[in-house]
């Protein structure tokens, strides 16, 4: 059923994420009121009205494209943290973070974006990565490659000797042995600076405009879409474990996604360094 799905409705999601940003997001960008900006956890944690109406219109949308699937969005997470566990159901999940980058969304800057992918059992099939500011849809399937625009895109690899520009987790925001482990990234060899939308941070890998991210967090929502970009870019992931990170959970942290194998496993041997 799902290659089906994935054989004949690839544009059918990609409509219904444009139609989403149409309807909800980009009316309200740089039109925000200060009523509809909320802080979740704190200060670098924002939810805002286009987030939580955007991710609703998405839930209708997408499990009417494939009936029997669920989704899992980083705002219904918020309200109802058992809706985490569908992850690892039977049913197709759709993971979704309706606004990546709600800082950049709220200052009224283009780095922000829509996340959406497909995942069965824990395995993650499609994924749609849609910068609206940017007009920028950028297309992954699991074994056939992945697309920008239409355009099929390769990471490539860093050149030879060249100073790694990394985008990571702020130190500040995270415990401190991932702190630890990040700051090791301060060496020789590597430009390191604290990342922003994590879905174009992973974009910026896939078409090798940017080496390697290393990321903290876990969330699947913010890095389903991203990781299998990357993949199917030709890029790498690693746990601190040395293993893939899987979206369901329990991954021994920091991890990194980079342009090729050897570049991963660079960063991840640096992340190791405490």
């Amino acid at each position: 059923m799902i290659d089906d799905f994935l054989d004949g409705s690839l544009p059918a999601v990609e409509e219904a994420v444009r139609k989403a940003a149409a309807a909800e997001i980009m009316p309200r960008w740089r039109q925000l009121a200060t009523h509809e900006i909320v802080e979740k956890s704190g200060p670098h944690d924002l939810v805002t009205v286009a987030d939580r109406l955007a991710e609703a219109h998405l839930t209708v949308s997408l499990t009417a494209l494939l009936p029997g699937s669920v989704v899992v969005g980083e705002e219904s997470v918020h309200a109802d943290p058992a809706v985490y566990a569908a992850l690892r159901g039977d049913a197709p999940v759709w993971i979704v973070d309706p606004v990546d980058g709600t800082r950049q969304f709220v200052r009224g800057e283009p780095g922000f974006c829509t996340l959406v992918a497909l995942a069965v059992r824990g395995e993650v099939l499609a994924s749609w990565t849609f910068a609206p500011a940017l007009d920028e849809m950028a297309v992954a399937v699991r074994g056939r490659g992945a697309r920008l625009n239409g355009t099929a895109i390769r990471a490539g690899s860093p050149a030879r000797g060249a100073v790694l520009k990394v985008a990571m987790s702020h130190p500040d925001y995270t415990t401190p042995e991932e702190k630890a482990a990040l700051l090791c990234l301060d060496t020789e060899g590597v430009e390191a600076r604290p990342c922003g939308s994590a879905g174009l941070e992973y974009l910026a890998v896939a078409r090798g405009a940017l080496d390697a991210v290393a990321f903290s967090w876990e969330y699947a929502w913010d890095h389903a879409a991203g990781l299998l970009l990357v993949e199917e870019a030709g890029g790498a992931h690693a746990t601190l474990a040395g293993v893939p990170f899987r979206v369901t959970g329990a991954n021994v942290l920091p991890f990194t996604a980079a342009r090729d194998q050897a570049t991963a496993t660079r960063i991840r041997t640096l992340l190791t360094a405490p």
